[in-house]
């Protein structure tokens, strides 16, 4: 018994450290985006979603990495991803505003802002940027 003991009291703290790091995957991507170490954070944002597939954080991270590379179709599948785990994080609605803006498409836009405005708690200061935004395109095509 106090063997079993042991080794159930072995795989819990195994499965501790597993868990500690995983989450150092995340941590250590995001110290290396900050220092502007974009491939080598790429790789451990894409090894932490292989832990945890649904840390939302992670794929916002690789949207922006991808918006830096100009790749926008990998920077539009990981915005929606994010925006799929967490409907109601700002910056990437905000980062799919941006694109929808890029494109011209306005009714997406419009529908995307009342979402934002909804969501908003750190970047409300954007909500007038984006109706300027706006604004500046129906100016721009009445001309």
């Amino acid at each position: 018994m106090k063997i079993f003991f042991t080794f159930v009291l072995f795989l819990f703290f195994l499965n501790l450290s597993n868990v500690s790091s995983k989450e150092n995957f995340f941590e250590e991507a995001k110290n290396l985006f900050e220092k502007k170490k974009y491939e080598k954070s790429k790789f451990l944002f894409q090894r932490n979603i292989v832990f945890n597939t649904k840390h939302a954080e992670s794929y916002l991270y690789l949207a922006k990495i991808f918006e830096i590379e100009e790749n926008e179709s990998e920077e539009l599948k990981n915005v929606n991803t994010t925006l799929l785990l967490d409907p109601k994080n700002e910056e990437a609605l905000y980062m799919l505003i941006d694109i929808n803006l890029e494109r011209s498409n306005f009714t997406k836009v419009r529908e995307l802002q009342k979402r934002f405005e909804i969501a908003c708690t750190n970047l409300c200061e954007k909500k007038n940027s984006i109706e300027k935004r706006l604004n500046n395109f129906d100016t721009n095509n009445e001309s």
